[in-house]
């Protein structure tokens, strides 16, 4: 089954959760409030007394007790960042496979560039080694979008590969700009 968007109180996401997880939260009460189309019904046991079979139904995004939590860490993985980057080498513009991808440092670690958003694209392999440990103005390879480190919206977009349209929906309301891979 698809996976559940999970928020806090404030509606801000906080996680995907397997529907598993979030029959659960329903079971113990912690589903504060949902958005989004039902799911379709989970069916468990027949109560011996009345008879009635227990059902819960799930929906995509649901809000949990708890507190709010300001911060949120935004992991940075290849695959991440390259449905951030369209699957493209922002070298040579053309689309690849995950596998002929590789993680390029703007500024090169060798030189005190950093494993952050703002310092990593995705670049094809050829480019990766041209580039070598230059900089993209002295490779004479400039860059053909600037690294952004996603908001936290967008981050749980590019962290699942298959999305509902209802937590499409609700994430997209919150992007920063108009991309391409959040058609």
């Amino acid at each position: 089954m698809q996976p559940i968007l999970k928020l806090d109180l404030a509606g801000q996401p906080r996680g995907w959760i397997t529907a598993q997880e979030a029959i659960s939260a329903y079971a113990r009460g912690d589903v504060v409030y949902g958005v989004g189309d039902p799911l379709p019904p989970v069916f468990g046991g027949i109560q011996r007394l009345s008879g009635q079979r227990s059902r819960i139904d799930l929906q995509p995004i649901i809000a949990l007790q708890g507190r709010i939590v300001s911060t949120f860490s935004l992991s940075l993985c290849n695959r991440t960042l390259f449905r951030r980057d369209d699957h493209r080498c922002l070298y040579c513009g053309r689309q690849f496979s995950r596998a002929e991808l590789t993680r390029d440092h703007v500024l090169p670690t060798s030189r005190g560039g950093l494993d952050r958003w703002e310092n990593v694209v995705a670049a094809c392999k050829r480019c990766n080694w041209a580039k070598d440990d230059r900089t993209p103005e002295e490779a004479h390879m400039p860059l053909l979008a600037v690294p952004f480190r996603p908001n936290i919206w967008e981050w749980h977009f590019l962290s699942k590969e298959r999305i509902l349209a209802d937590q499409m929906d609700y994430l997209s309301r919150q992007f920063h700009a108009e991309r391409d891979w959040a058609h």
